[in-house]
C-alpha cells in the first residue's frame, strides 16, 4: 500500500513547515520510477544546520499516532543520521534526514574525482560520498519552496568525468582483493573469503555504474543495477550468484568466476 501524489505533496508541504526543513524528495525505489507494492516510501529532509526534532515528532504524531517516534540528529549513525519510520493511513513511510550542507560537500568532492566509503551501520561496503548527490539525482522534489532541490537535482544529471575515472581505479583494489582472496583460501577462512570477495565484486558493481554515468547511492540492489547497464558483463548479475553461492564448497571456482568477472570489465573499460 503507497500514499497517492496527492497525498506525498500534501505532507512534503507540511514537513518544509518544520523549522530546518529546506526541502522533501521521493527517494528509494519509488523516486526511481522502480517501486514494487511492496516497496516502502522514503522521504528525504533535506535541512540546513538541523531540524526542529521536537516540531517535527508534534507532526509525526499527529500524522501517524500517538506512538510515532522521530530520532535526534545522529541517532542513526554519523551519514545516515536520523528520521522515523511511520505508518501514514496504513502505508509504510520512512522520514530520512539529509544534510544539505553535506550533499553540497559531497557534490564538490566527487566532481573533483574524491570518493570514499563511510562506516554506517546497515552499510557493509560503506556510504560512499557520491551517494549524497546521487540521491538528489535520482529522487523526485516533493516540495521545494527555495528552489534549492529543484536546481541541485537537474546539476547533478551529468555524472562527474573524474568521478567516473576514480570508480574504475577501484578494479585495482577488486583485482588486489581476489588475489588475497586465493591465499585465505587454502587456510579455510571462509567468513574472511566470502567478506574478500563481496567487496570485489561491489567495487566491480560501482565501476560498471560509473563508466555508464549512473549513479549509486548503496549496496542493496546494486549488482542488479549494474547488470542492467550498457557495458556490463553478459550475465554479470548470475556470475556474481553463483561465485558467491559457491564461496563455502568451492571456493577456488567463485575466486576463478570473480576474477573472470574483473577481467571482462577491465578490458571493457581499457578499450572505450
Amino acid at each position: 500500500m503507497h500514499l497517492g501524489d496527492d497525498a506525498l505533496h500534501s505532507l512534503a508541504a507540511r514537513l518544509t513547515e518544520v523549522p530546518g526543513i529546506v526541502g522533501v524528495m521521493l527517494g528509494g525505489s519509488r523516486g526511481r520510477g522502480e517501486g514494487t507494492a511492496e516497496s516502502d516510501t522514503d522521504l528525504g529532509l533535506y535541512y540546513r544546520h538541523a531540524i526542529d526534532v521536537d516540531a517535527l515528532g508534534a507532526l509525526a504524531r499527529e500524522i501517524a499516532g500517538p506512538d510515532a517516534e522521530v530520532t535526534a540528529h545522529g541517532g542513526w549513525g554519523p551519514w545516515v543520521d536520523g528520521g522515523a519510520w511511520l505508518r501514514i493511513d496504513g502505508a509504510p513511510v520512512d522520514l530520512l534526514y539529509r544534510d544539505l550542507d553535506r550533499v553540497e560537500e559531497c557534490w564538490r568532492r566527487v566532481s573533483a574525482g574524491e570518493n570514499a566509503f563511510h562506516m554506517q551501520t546497515g552499510h557493509p561496503l560503506g556510504v560512499p560520498d557520491l551517494a549524497y548527490p546521487g540521491e538528489v539525482a535520482l529522487s523526485r522534489v516533493l516540495a521545494d519552496p527555495t528552489g534549492e532541490l529543484t536546481a541541485r537535482h537537474d546539476t547533478y544529471q551529468i555524472y562527474p568525468p573524474a568521478l567516473a575515472a576514480t570508480l574504475l581505479e577501484g578494479l585495482a583494489e577488486a583485482q588486489f582483493l581476489v588475489g588475497g582472496a586465493a591465499k585465505v583460501a587454502r587456510r579455510g577462512d571462509i567468513a574472511y573469503l566470502a567478506l574478500l570477495l563481496s567487496r570485489a565484486v561491489l567495487l566491480v558493481a560501482h565501476a560498471i555504474c560509473a563508466r555508464a554515468g549512473r549513479w549509486v547511492t548503496n549496496e542493496k540492489g546494486l549488482i542488479a543495477v549494474a547488470a542492467r547497464q550498457p557495458g556490463a558483463p553478459a550475465g554479470f548479475a548470475e556470475a556474481v550468484g553463483s561465485a558467491i553461492a559457491a564461496v563455502a564448497g568451492a571456493p577456488d571456482e567463485a575466486i576463478t568466476r570473480i576474477r573472470h568477472v574483473i577481467e571482462q570489465v577491465r578490458v571493457g573499460t581499457s578499450g572505450r
